[in-house]
C-alpha cells in the first residue's frame, strides 16, 4: 500500500512539473540570454531623457502605471521591449547611453531612442530640403552597439559571435519617424506623396541593419512593421478639417494612412524574405504590428477599451490631442482604458496586446515564445 502511495504521489508530482513546462515562458529553458534592441520611443527605456536637460516625459503621469514614477518610457507604463523580456525570463532591458562605456550588460542593452528615424537627417537635407527634428537615427545606434560589442566581448570576431548568437535582436520598430515627422509636418498637408518616394531607401536600410547584425553573429533578429498610423489620434485630430466620410474606414482610421503603412510593411515583409534567402543560418522574424494594434481598434470592448481613438493624456477635443500630455494635462481615466497614451503612443495595455501578439502569435511569422 505504502509503495501505491509513493507510486502516485511521485506520478501527480510528475504531472505538475510537465504542466509547469508546457506552460511556462521560454526564460525557464534558457533561449536567449540577453536582448539588444534599437528604435524610437515605443521601445526606449530611457535613452532619451539622458540627452536633454528638460522633457514632460521626466514627470508623472508618465510611468504612474507601472512604475509609479517616470522612467523615460513614453507611456503610462511599460512599453513593448519590456513584455518580450518578461516573457524571455529576463531583467528590463536597460538603456544604454547612461552606463554605454563602463556596464557589460549581461542580459542585454535597449539602444532605442525617443525620435529615431531610420535614414540619417543629412538624407533628408541633402535630398528633400527637410530638416528633422532629431539628430537620433538607427546608423547612431549601430555605432553605439559595435562600440559595446567591442568592450563586452574583447575575444575579437569570435566572442562577438558566440555572445550574439545567444541573444534575441529586435530591430525596431524603426522607420515610422521618418514618415511622422513628414506629415505632421506644414510640408505634409502640402505634399503628402513625397515619403512613398524614400520608402525604399528607409526599408532598406532597416534591411542592411538586420544584415549588418547578422553579420556580427546574431542568428535570431525580430524586425517589427510600423502602425496603424491612420488610427492614431494625433493624426485624425491633424487631419480631420477638410476631410471627406470616405477618408475613413467602419473603425474611425484614416483610409490613406493605414493604406500607406500596409504599403511600408508589405516592402518590409519582402526584404525580410530576401534577407532569409540570404542568411540560411539565421532566424528573421517578422512582426505584423499592425494587426497585432488593429485587434483592439477593432474589438476595443475585448481588452477593456472604451475609445481606442482618444488619448489618455492630453486636453480636449473628439481625440484629447489640443494639449499635450504633461504635469497639467488631464488623464481621462485609467490607462487601463485606453489605446493611446498622449495622442502618439500607446499605453501599456495597448503594447501588452501586440506583444502577446508576437510572443505567441499570430502577429509573427514564428511566434517569439517558439523561436529557440
Amino acid at each position: 500500500m505504502r509503495s501505491s502511495v509513493l507510486q502516485m504521489g511521485w506520478s501527480a508530482i510528475l504531472l505538475v512539473s510537465v504542466v509547469l513546462l508546457l506552460n511556462s515562458p521560454v526564460g525557464f529553458c534558457d533561449c536567449f540570454k540577453r536582448i539588444f534592441s534599437f528604435g524610437d520611443s515605443i521601445i526606449d527605456t530611457g535613452n532619451f531623457v539622458r540627452t536633454v536637460t528638460s522633457t514632460p516625459i521626466k514627470d508623472l503621469p508618465y510611468g504612474m502605471t507601472y512604475f509609479n514614477r517616470p522612467t523615460g518610457r513614453v507611456s503610462d507604463g511599460r512599453v513593448i521591449i519590456d513584455f518580450y523580456a518578461q516573457a524571455l525570463g529576463l531583467p528590463l532591458v536597460p538603456p544604454s547611453i547612461p552606463e554605454e562605456d563602463t556596464s557589460p550588460f549581461p542580459t542585454g542593452a535597449n539602444f532605442a531612442v525617443l525620435a529615431a528615424t531610420g535614414l540619417p537627417p543629412n538624407y533628408y537635407a541633402a535630398k528633400y530640403n527637410f530638416s528633422m527634428p532629431s539628430p537620433s537615427c538607427l546608423d547612431l545606434q549601430l555605432e553605439s552597439f559595435k562600440k559595446v560589442l567591442t568592450r563586452i566581448a574583447p575575444g575579437g570576431d569570435a566572442a562577438t559571435k558566440g555572445l550574439l548568437g545567444e541573444s534575441l535582436v529586435v530591430m525596431g520598430e524603426i522607420g515610422g519617424n521618418d514618415y511622422n515627422f513628414w506629415f505632421l509636418s506644414d510640408r505634409g498637408r502640402s505634399a503628402r506623396d513625397t515619403p512613398a518616394q524614400y520608402m525604399p531607401d528607409v526599408v532598406g536600410r532597416v534591411g542592411a541593419a538586420v544584415q549588418e547584425v547578422i553579420n556580427l553573429g546574431a542568428r535570431t533578429v525580430l524586425v517589427p512593421g510600423n502602425f496603424p498610423i491612420g488610427c492614431v489620434p494625433q493624426y485624425l485630430s491633424t487631419f480631420q478639417s477638410g476631410a471627406a466620410a470616405s477618408d475613413y474606414d467602419q473603425y474611425g482610421c484614416l483610409v490613406w494612412f493605414n493604406d500607406f503603412s500596409k504599403k511600408h510593411n508589405q516592402m518590409l515583409e519582402q526584404e525580410v524574405g530576401r534577407l532569409r534567402a540570404q542568411n540560411p543560418g539565421a532566424r528573421i522574424i517578422f512582426a505584423d504590428y499592425f494587426g497585432a494594434a488593429m485587434e483592439f481598434v477593432q474589438n476595443p470592448q475585448r481588452y477593456g477599451i472604451a475609445d481606442p481613438l482618444v488619448a489618455c493624456c492630453g486636453g480636449d477635443g473628439r481625440y484629447h490631442t489640443d494639449k499635450g500630455c504633461d504635469r497639467n494635462a488631464t488623464v481621462w481615466g485609467s490607462p487601463a482604458g485606453f489605446a493611446s497614451w498622449d495622442g502618439i503612443h500607446m499605453t501599456e495595455k495597448a503594447y501588452s496586446v501586440i506583444a502577446d501578439g508576437v510572443l505567441n502569435g499570430p502577429f509573427a511569422d514564428t511566434p517569439l515564445l517558439k523561436a529557440c
